[in-house]
């Protein structure tokens, strides 16, 4: 899958979204990136040489109290590890999981409760 057709299916999972949790989606940009670099892999807690799929970088909307005038929040989504790790015909729909898990965490939802909801 090119870089312009990966980016394509992101944007759908975008689009997919349910109404009330888009329009939420304030001051976070959504990156496609080849790869992640060894500072997302220190942010998430992978040493040099893991695959990371996806990572919010970012004050979750939990977490956010006196927020205003920062910098965007990242939600970043890693076209290589998925192009490596799922079949064509899987990678659509892993691309939309990791979408949808990285703005589970925007909202505040940790990887154990992802977990618990079969998203993690």
């Amino acid at each position: 899958m090119d870089h312009d057709a990966f980016g394509q299916v992101v944007e759908e999972a975008l689009g997919a979204l349910p109404e009330p949790f888009a329009r939420r989606l304030e001051n976070v940009a959504i990156v496609v990136q080849d790869e992640a670099s060894p500072e997302d892999l220190e942010d998430a807690g992978l040493e040099p040489g893991d695959e990371l799929f996806g990572l919010y970088v970012g004050t979750p909307l939990t977490d956010r109290f006196e927020y205003h005038m920062v910098l965007p929040d990242r939600i970043l989504i890693f076209q290589g590890p998925h192009v490596r790790h799922f079949p064509p015909e899987e990678l659509a729909a892993e691309i939309r999981k990791t979408v949808a898990h990285e703005i589970a965490h925007f909202f505040g939802i940790d990887d154990d409760r992802l977990h618990e909801m079969g998203m993690g």
